[in-house]
This record gives C-alpha cells, structure tokens and sequence, in this order.
C-alpha cells in the first residue's frame, strides 16, 4: 500500500491549509473533466437514439438515413425536423446533449445576422459565422488545457534533465551548458513560430514541438541550483563513497530534494502554455483555421466591438482558468517553502 512519508504529509497539510489553493485545485479538475467530456456537453449529433426497439449512438458510430427509413445512404441531419420525424413518427425518441451544437456547427435557424446575441438556444449568443459560442469555448479551453499540460510535462522532462547534469558534474559541462543556454533563451520565439508559419502548415503537434524547444529553458536553473548544492552534502558524500553510481546518486539522492523547487514552478509554466498559445491564435499563427481556440474567440471580438459577448466571454474563461492555476501555484510554493 502506497503512504505517504511524514515530510509529504506535512506538505499536503500545508497545502490543504491553503484554502485558496485547495479550492481553485477542485474547480480546476473539475473545468478540466467537463472539457474532457465536451462531446457529451456540446453535440449535434444525439447520444443516444432508440428506434424499432434498436439502440444507435451516433457519437460513436456512423449511422446512414436510409437505418431509420429514409431515402439517402448518407449521414442524416439530426437537428433537422425531418429526421426528427422518421424517428418520432415510428415510436423512436433521440437524446441530446444539453447543448446540441458542436464546436463546428452552424446555427441556420437565427433570426438576426452573426454574430448573435446570448439566447435559449444559443447560450452565449453565436460568433461571426453563425457557430455556438458556448461549444466552441468547450472545445477550444480543452485544447488550451491539453496544450499547456502536455507542454509543461515535456519541459519538465527537458529541463530537469539539463539541469541535473550541469549542477552534478559541473565543470566545462556546466560551462558549456550556461552558455548554450544563453544563447538558446535569447532567440525571439514568438518571431520564430511566425517565421516558421509561412513554411509549414501550423498544427497542435508542430506547435508543440517549437514551444518544447524554448520553454524547458526555466526550470534549468532551479534544478541546476539544487544539484550544486545537493553534490556536496554529506549523506551523498557517504552514497558515493560506499560505491553508488552517478546515476543512482542523481535519481535516489538528489533528485527528489530539486523535485521540490521544480514543483512549485509547474503551474506558472501551464499559465505560460496558455498564454502563448492564446496569443499565437489571436494572431492568426497558432491552430489550423476553424479549429475551436480562446485566442480565435478574441480576434472575433476585435472584428466585431458590435458583439461584445465574444471579448467577455474569451476574457472570463481565460481570467478564470489563469487565476485558478496562479492559485495553485501559491498553495504549491507555501507547502514546499521550507520555512515553513
């Protein structure tokens, strides 16, 4: 059975104690469930039909018209009353999400031009081409949140391994290593990614790829300090003398003490993640065109001062999402402080 050491304790405690944090950390978990489940919250497409004492689930499989008595072999329009109607005229019945527009789904049925403002049917009004806003924000805080995670967990694989090897051996692998570093923080990377832009065709993946490259960049000191440090305390001393290896010495000795500053760091990292790629999207050089994104959300707002629930809503989830992860970030650097 897994437990918790009495030094773990005291710092879960600390951060328990941290209301603000411990709160923020709930609600984070819980905007980023909600997100993970978009397609349940926000879809066209039913999630579940029942018909001729059948069961369908179109948002896992493909189903044609012509399965519930219709002409076409195609995908039907489930929105539409005529689909509505073979189902419902042949004793079937379909469940929507309590959304039932998607991320790309156009709203044909407004009565004023888009962008709409906030109604019944569309929670918080439509965007420029006619699109649930509430979906799209869904879909794009997901993205964002998804972005921000797996780019912190590969800056913290990149960043705490330089780290490591320039504070334990030091030396000219130290030297060499601040040196590179300098130069590799002083490259402009937001002028890079747009360079970059008019080469490749900007993705999810490539984004992540260029971002990795620069951002592992602040967590390289912290650790860096630690192993200095840490390489001259007597019990590692002690290891080294009853013959551990180097790399045992780094992993089981050290390691988990520079774990302690790194930590505290994550969160600003994430808030970082967001930011950027919030920025790249708002400046056209960011996800592919179409795709749901917070950043895409503020350049409607920009287009269009005559709607502004666009800005407030982009401003509210953004402000909300960062807040709760600079929260976090101070519960984690109280419960890590060692004064404390």
């Amino acid at each position: 059975m897994f437990t918790l050491s009495p030094l773990s304790r005291r710092r879960f405690a600390h951060f328990r104690a941290n209301r603000r944090g411990w709160w923020s950390l709930w609600l984070f978990v819980g905007l980023f469930v909600v997100c993970l489940g978009g397609e349940l919250i926000a879809n066209d497409k039913p999630l579940a039909i029942h018909f001729k004492d059948q069961w369908y689930f179109p948002i896992f499989s493909n189903h044609l018209e012509t399965d519930f008595g219709g002409e076409l072999p195609f995908e039907p329009d489930y929105r539409s009353d005529y689909v509505r109607k073979l189902i419902t005229d042949q004793g079937g019945w379909m469940l929507f999400a309590p959304i039932p527009f998607s991320s790309d789904t156009v709203n044909y049925d407004l009565t004023v031009p888009s962008p709409s403002p906030p109604s019944t049917t569309n929670w918080l009004g439509t965007d420029e081409q006619a699109r649930d806003v509430l979906a799209r924000v869904i879909f794009g805080a997901r993205i964002s949140i998804l972005f921000a995670l797996i780019l912190t967990a590969v800056s913290a694989v990149i960043g705490i391994t330089a780290g490591a090897f320039q504070g334990f051996y030091g030396g000219l692998v130290d030297l060499i290593g601040q040196r590179l570093q300098e130069v590799w923080a002083g490259l402009p990377v937001l002028y890079l990614l747009i360079i970059l832009s008019g080469f490749i065709a900007p993705s999810f993946w490539w984004l992540l790829g260029i971002m990795a490259l620069f951002s592992w960049l602040a967590l390289v000191d912290v650790v860096r300090a630690e192993f200095l440090r840490g390489r001259n305390l007597e019990y590692v001393k002690a290891a080294r003398a009853l013959g551990l290896t180097n790399g045992a010495l780094m992993r089981r000795h050290i390691l988990p003490n520079a774990m302690t500053s790194t930590l505290t760091y994550l969160p600003f990292i994430l808030t970082g993640a967001i930011a950027t790629l919030t920025a790249l999207d708002f400046l056209g050089f960011g996800m592919p065109p179409g795709t749901a994104s917070l950043g895409e959300l503020i350049g409607q707002a920009k287009r269009n001062l005559q709607a502004p629930w666009l800005g407030l809503t982009a401003f509210c989830v953004l402000a909300l999402i960062l807040s709760l992860l600079v929260f976090i970030g101070e519960a984690c650097r109280d419960a890590f402080d060692p004064r404390s």
